[in-house]
């Protein structure tokens, strides 16, 4: 074999390892709260976040809320997805937007350490209600049974949603043909209470 043919040979081989390694989904230790107070009491006895991991990450996770939360035509059409009293107009959620869109209430979030230890980046998502029980991220694409615990998850789960600011927001029709907000894909996830 020629110089150049192992040369060639060794980066296929390289690249097929980093190609399989990629196709596994890399998990982190995750945590739900129904609000930031639990959060910063639960950092007392966990040592995996701090007091000041669960300001930034609720504060991320609200950010998030404002720029990607599921919007809809009317309060009727929002709490058929997400449950009666679940849901407020745009204009008191973003202290701006329109009073004739609704959208969920806040009724939780997810903190993920995405990089191991004490001292990893955390990252953060919001967690809404859903009709006749459970939560969701604000994509729609997965389902917890709890907004409180933790568990191992995959950090796809923590992937920015499309923002939904300044789109057309959902009619009934819309939700309908999706199968309803939530129920478009994703698995379900646990959380220990």
């Amino acid at each position: 074999m020629t110089k150049r043919s192992k040369r060639v040979a060794i980066a296929i081989l390289g690249a097929a390892a980093f190609t399989l390694a990629g196709c596994e989904e890399e998990t982190v230790d995750a945590n739900a709260f129904p609000d930031l107070q639990s959060c910063k009491d639960a950092a007392f006895t966990d040592s995996s976040f701090t007091p000041e991991d669960c300001e930034t990450s609720f504060a991320a996770a609200e950010t998030l809320h404002v720029e990607a939360a599921p919007r809809y035509d009317s309060q009727a059409v929002c709490e058929e997805q997400h449950g009666e009293g679940a849901c407020g107009s745009e204009a008191a959620a973003t202290q701006g937007g329109s009073g004739s869109i609704f959208m969920p209430l806040l009724a939780g979030y997810l903190i993920g350490n995405m990089l191991g230890g004490r001292s990893g980046t955390a990252a953060a998502q919001p967690l809404y209600n859903k009709k006749g029980g459970g939560f969701t991220n604000a994509a729609g694409t997965s389902n917890f049974s709890s907004n409180k615990g933790s568990a191992k998850m995959n950090t796809s789960q923590f992937n920015r949603p499309a923002a939904t600011a300044g789109k057309p927001p959902m009619t009934r029709a819309t939700a309908a043909s999706r199968g309803g907000f939530g129920k478009a894909g994703g698995g379900r996830a646990g959380f220990g209470g």
